[in-house]
């Protein structure tokens, strides 16, 4: 996959306050020959507003400076966004992919974290379907999801985007007297009578279950008889498509299971076994 111009390391770029204008011929009249650290491979240009970016070569010298002996103009100021963001690691492709998206066609130089300096040119970012049940708000996928892009482990570019399945969409649509749901851990409530079977109800009126296969089969150990199942399960419910998504499911014991384009983690995933999970998808996605 070829996602991104972004420079390997925070450390291959150097900012140069400068006081010539940020032109090709005045970039090449004024850079030529000036020293740059053996680390450096790309120039942040600045005078006053304007920025500009420019991969440099230097001589093969035995010294930390060594002269500049050509450069290739990476954008000029008209082509050039500066953000000063400290809640931006540029380390994190995450966070550079969500910041080309707010500057499409722009190569977006940043002072972020720690005020480290990167830049970000041509980067596609790709996007991660995160398929949950609501309530509750943020989902608890999504709230891993970011937890994971935040760790930099993850070398993808990759921005979530939450799809739901709405459970309070879903009593609204019951027609019976009564909703059953899976437990009281979201804090649902409906207009109609409703009762959560964990707490190992009297179910005196017709009502429908909103759940999994494992509510319906804790439902018929408990009843003796088989729900009306409206299903919520996000595995089962997840389209198979060309988008990478990620699902938790009850059926999942351990680590993982990749499904097509889904991963599909336990439903009590740690922060770590969603990371594992999001670098195994994109890694086969990637083949």
């Amino acid at each position: 996959m070829a996602f991104r111009m972004i420079p390997d390391h925070c450390k291959d770029v150097s900012i140069r306050h400068v006081e010539f204008e940020l032109t090709r011929e005045e970039i090449a009249r004024n850079v030529k020959g000036q020293k740059a650290y053996t680390r450096t491979d790309h120039l942040v240009l600045v005078n006053g507003e304007d920025t500009a970016v420019i991969a440099v070569e230097k001589a093969r010298k035995k010294e930390l400076f060594k002269p500049i002996i050509d450069h290739d103009i990476i954008s000029l100021p008209e082509e050039t966004v500066m953000v000063r963001d400290e809640s931006i690691d540029v380390l994190n492709p995450s966070h550079m992919a969500r910041l080309a998206e707010r500057y499409p066609g722009k190569v977006v130089v940043v002072e972020g974290l720690f005020n480290h300096i990167s830049f970000v040119k041509d980067l596609v970012p790709i996007k991660l379907r995160v398929l949950d049940t609501v309530p509750p708000y943020p989902s608890k996928m999504l709230s891993l999801v970011e937890k994971a892009l935040a760790t930099g482990y993850i070398e993808y570019p990759i921005i979530p985007v939450e799809d739901h399945i709405d459970l309070n969409h879903l009593a609204n649509g019951v027609t019976k007297e009564g909703v059953i749901f899976p437990c009281k851990a979201s804090n649902i409530t409906s207009e109609k009578r409703y009762f959560f079977l964990d707490d190992v109800p009297e179910i005196d009126v017709e009502a429908d279950l909103i759940g999994c296969s494992l509510s319906a089969r804790i439902y018929k150990s408990l009843y003796r008889k088989e729900p009306n199942l409206i299903n919520i399960c996000p595995w089962t419910l997840a389209p198979r498509d060309d988008v990478p998504t990620i699902v938790k499911c009850c059926r999942v014991k351990q680590d993982h299971v990749i499904d097509d384009n889904i991963v599909v983690v336990q439903w009590g995933a740690s922060v770590r076994e969603v990371t594992e999970a999001i670098i195994a998808l994109f890694d086969q996605w990637g083949k």
